[in-house]
């Protein structure tokens, strides 16, 4: 049975929403694992929102471990960046302690599931971690806004979502799987022409996020972030794909460059 470590912030209803869902699809058996822990950057108190996220978590009465990552900084009398890396030593300091909190349990892999911290490179050698990125494994790096900005400026035909191994370069650790969906064609061309001959800094000043095509790939990626995660955790609970030394590996043990969920998602999607 594939044992999960849950990271989340808990800083929005969507952190909640990913949980409950997960938690679900375990609880009738078509993810085959069960959830270790849940670990959070923020401490009971700190956040409205926070405080939901860990009721929902005495409900389902999974362990909780938390450490504010705001009041670890407060308290470290450090300055600047550490020795060569791209964190400050306080954050690296913070992921020792978090790994020593959790020297009890020994999961499979670890989720980033709205967890608003970067991991800095002990953490990554010390557990398998996926996370969530926006985009096809060959799309743009960086945030979901400058992904749809980049496949806006490229005029791209399709965008995706990835579940990736979390490694110290942001966004670039290997594929885990992925889904795409095309943004052309209805109804997206109707969007395509009216931005036809306006440059993204035009675009982007004179209505920015709310752009109509901005809007509707933001919408068809979101709808299938969900679905791939559930996808993901029922591969690996069922041993579809594994993950050894930093490589992913299908159920043969050959090297596959990512597993393409497509189809499975497709069939949950609705818009």
């Amino acid at each position: 049975m594939l044992t999960i470590g849950w990271f989340s912030t808990g800083r929005d209803e969507a952190a909640r929403q990913l949980l409950q869902v997960v938690y679900q699809k375990i609880s009738i058996g078509e993810i085959e694992g069960k959830i270790a822990f849940v670990f959070s950057n923020q401490e009971p108190g700190e956040a409205e929102e926070g405080d939901l996220f860990f009721e929902l978590v005495h409900n389902y009465r999974l362990p909780l471990i938390c450490l504010s990552s705001k009041k670890f900084k407060n308290s470290q009398d450090i300055a600047g960046e550490a020795n060569g890396t791209a964190l400050p030593e306080w954050r690296i300091n913070y992921d020792r302690e978090v790994m020593k909190m959790l020297t009890d349990f020994s999961p499979d892999l670890c989720v980033l599931a709205g967890y608003m911290l970067i991991v800095g490179e002990e953490m990554c050698h010390s557990y398998d971690m996926i996370n969530l990125h926006p985009a096809t494994p060959e799309g743009p790096k960086g945030s979901w806004q400058e992904v749809i900005w980049a496949l806006i400026r490229s005029k791209a035909a399709e965008s995706g979502v990835m579940m990736h191994l979390v490694t110290p370069e942001l966004d670039r650790g290997p594929v885990i799987t992925y889904c795409t969906y095309p943004i052309r064609g209805k109804p997206f061309d109707k969007y395509w022409r009216e931005i036809d001959g306006y440059s993204i800094d035009e675009i982007k000043k004179e209505q920015g996020e709310g752009n109509a095509l901005f809007k509707l790939i933001r919408q068809h990626g979101l709808v299938r972030e969900l679905p791939l995660i559930v996808s993901t955790l029922k591969a690996f609970g069922q041993g579809e794909i594994k993950i050894e030394a930093g490589r992913v590996f299908d159920q043969n043990r050959k090297p596959i460059p990512g597993y393409n969920l497509t189809t499975e998602v497709n069939k949950v999607v609705r818009l």
